[in-house]
């Protein structure tokens, strides 16, 4: 997706306006527009030159993001999220009241409360002329309305400023030719004619129209610059600069020069400024920054590190992996941005609208006047009512209505690790009838660990442990590394063995203290040892809680049966259980076994179970699945990047592959399972929000139109 800033946009009117003309650029996919954050996305093949053309041509500016002027490539990425508009808003606020007020008491004050003015304005010409000059200072201060206004207007594409430059000059307008009049009446002696022009002047009206929108524009400026403050916030976590090694001597670099492949050192208390591999040292790593997990994390020599987690104990030594827009955080601040920069399906109905809304005001004005002349009302009456139609609408209302809840629950999922890519895939969390869940890796912790110890009769375990991980140390299957580490949890020391080789049919032979030890499954232990009924019914029942038994023998005796799961993570069970009382059904998709599928899936509660499916068989079933509904697929694997694109909505556990993240709709970076039922909470509150705000919306222009038009 190319970005874009698009500048000189006021309402939702012009977003309409931008996406039309760019979306009839050919090569163009693709086209969202967020007046949010004046930025627009892309999808395409088109040339930018072609889309920048495209905006300018309908009455807009645009560039690409990063390129303009040297002053604003030299910007960091917050600040060009910063707030410039508030405090330029503020500034002509208080300029516009300041003479407001004046012209207030002027028109109000002494013609109606008979307030004291000067003696040259006590000529009702003198003080239609002061009016005017003081309406003519405050429409010059908010001049921006009107030459953005008229602009549009001219290009046929009326927006909001068109609506008060309308009604500004309109008043201002009708309020000169009265003043023209009153100038005559007084030449020919008529006062009472004078008198009567002077009630008819609407300066302070076209002072006041400007003034009071630039409070609405503050309000928006002010509420759209918290909405990015999460994305602010993530851009000033990237370190500015890092210390590397140079010739055994500490070079502190900007971070625009760290290569891949150079070493960094980390003091205690630091950011690290970039992803690496640590080489040398240990510490406590805080990444709360980009897990939001607040308990720091124990990292060795050969443990990854990430830019922005904070170095809380040792000195480290690391060799930079990923660099610049590689790091996770800048990938990080990258999905958060695309999704600002797309748009929900949900919004449609609010663009179809806005796009009409500026042009249907108008109308409505010019028809509220013609009525109010037919019905026999006086002029300045039916203009005053034309005036109020154009003023109290309020497209903005609309167009911010579906961006704002977007984006504030885009920052509130990234703060807490829930990173949606796009706004689509935001409103379509909420929208699934069922939850597809990989077994390994995502409701297990993908590593296998010893469950339990069977010693033999007259066996302990301890000996039954001590003598498999002597027999263990040297294979490089996964199930001995879970018996080495068991062993190593119950500080049981690693004796040296001889002969050790692997035999074929599952089994391990090697030379202890000048006896045979032997090691492996069931069937291939059968006709070595002697195995009672007792023993067997046990290896059948762990079997069939989906464990794998390894039997161990030394000599002629057998020393039992260690058993060896991938165990359910802790929060399996609480995270299926969330997405049931959601009303979504739990499916578990695996490659395993039947009997050991069956056992984890009992043990995490899911609703059903589909085993024994070959990766390029997944994606099978997720379209098998759709025919019933909406499909979320959660996986953490290579293997699980067909079925991620497949299903409706695809969620990648965050610490697994990145080709199962690319291919993600939603990233988990905690790699919780019960993030994917906060996912789909948060989508529903957002939509919710979404929904309210568009109801609020419409309800305030559909009542406060027919009031202001005095029907």
């Amino acid at each position: 997706m190319q970005q874009y800033t698009v500048t000189g946009m006021s309402c939702a009117a012009c977003q309409a306006r931008v996406e039309k003309a760019v979306s009839g650029v050919p090569g163009v996919t693709g086209c969202a527009v967020s007046l949010l954050t004046n930025s627009m996305g892309v999808e395409g093949t088109a040339d930018p030159s072609a889309i920048v053309a495209a905006v300018e041509a309908a009455g807009y500016g645009a560039s690409p993001k990063g390129a303009g002027s040297a002053q604003r490539a030299a910007e960091t990425p917050e600040d060009a999220l910063k707030d410039r508009e508030t405090p330029v808003l503020k500034k002509r606020l208080l300029t516009s009241l300041g003479f407001l007020l004046v012209l207030m008491y002027l028109s109000m004050g002494h013609n109606m409360a008979r307030f004291p003015v000067p003696a040259f304005l006590e000529n009702h010409v003198s003080m239609a002329i002061t009016q005017m000059l003081i309406a003519i200072i405050v429409m010059a201060v908010n001049r921006k309305f009107f030459t953005n206004g008229f602009g549009s207007l001219r290009h046929g594409a009326p927006n909001m400023d068109t609506l008060v430059a309308l009604g500004s000059s309109a008043a201002f307008g009708y309020s000169l030719v009265e003043l023209y009049a009153m100038s005559a009446a007084q030449a020919a002696g008529d006062m009472e004619q004078v008198m009567r022009y002077a009630h008819n002047l609407y300066f302070e009206t076209a002072a006041t129209i400007p003034c009071l929108i630039t409070v609405g524009k503050m309000l928006e400026a002010m509420s759209k610059g918290r909405t990015t403050d999460a994305l602010r916030g993530l851009m000033k976590l990237a370190p500015k600069t890092a210390v590397l090694l140079r010739d055994g001597r500490e070079v502190e670099v900007d971070i625009s020069e760290v290569q891949v492949g150079d070493i960094f050192v980390v003091k205690p208390g630091e950011s690290i400024p970039v992803d690496g591999t640590i080489v040398e040292g240990s510490s406590a790593v805080n990444e709360s920054a980009l897990t939001g997990e607040s308990i720091p994390v124990d990292k060795t020599a050969g443990d990854q590190v990430s830019a922005a987690t904070i170095n809380q104990s040792g000195y480290l030594k690391a060799r930079a992996t990923r660099v610049g827009e590689d790091t996770t955080l800048s990938q990080i601040i990258a999905m958060v941005s695309d999704a600002a920069a797309t748009k929900a399906p949900i919004a449609r109905i609010a663009d179809r609208v806005s796009a009409v809304f500026v042009p249907a005001v108008i109308g409505i004005s010019a028809l509220t006047l013609a009525i109010w002349l037919l019905a026999g009302k006086a002029f300045p009456f039916a203009i005053g009512r034309a005036i109020a139609v154009l003023v109290i609408s309020c497209p903005c209302a609309l167009g911010l209505a579906t961006p704002v809840a977007i984006m504030v629950g885009n920052g509130v999922g990234a703060k807490n690790g829930i990173l949606f890519k796009t706004a689509v895939s935001q409103e379509e969390a909420g929208k699934m009838d069922a939850v597809v869940l990989d077994k390994t890796g995502t409701i297990t912790a993908g590593e296998p660990k010893v469950t339990d110890l069977l010693p033999a009769e007259g066996v302990s375990e301890w000996e039954l442990l001590d003598n498999a991980a002597a027999l263990e140390q040297h294979s490089e299957h996964p199930l001995a590394k879970a018996v080495m580490a068991c062993a190593g949890e119950k500080g049981i020391g690693v004796r040296p063995v001889t002969d050790f080789q692997a035999l074929p049919g599952n089994g391990l032979s090697a030379v202890l203290d000048g006896e045979t030890l032997v090691g492996g499954s069931g069937k291939y232990m059968a006709g070595r040892f002697p195995v009672s009924d007792g023993m067997s019914r046990r290896a059948e029942a762990l079997s069939a809680e989906g464990k794998t038994p390894l039997f161990f023998g030394r000599g002629r005796q057998l020393l039992g049966i260690i058993a060896v799961a991938d165990t359910i993570k802790p929060d399996s069970p609480q995270a299926v259980k969330e997405l049931q009382n959601m009303g979504l059904e739990v499916v578990m998709l695996t490659g395993d076994n039947e009997r050991t599928a069956r056992a984890i899936g009992a043990e995490a509660g899911v609703d059903r179970v589909i085993a024994g499916v070959l990766p390029d068989g997944k994606e099978a079933v997720i379209r098998k699945l759709e025919q019933r509904g909406k499909v979320a697929m959660v996986g953490d694997g290579i293997n699980d990047a067909p079925a991620l694109t497949r299903a409706d909505l695809g969620i990648a556990i965050g610490a697994g592959a990145d080709v199962a993240i690319d291919a993600a709709d939603i990233v988990l970076m905690k790699s919780r399972l019960t993030d994917v039922s906060a996912a789909v909470r948060l989508s529903r509150a957002t939509i919710r929000n979404i929904h309210q705000n568009l109801f609020w919306a419409f309800f305030y222009n559909i009542i406060c139109i027919p009031l202001a038009a005095g029907f």
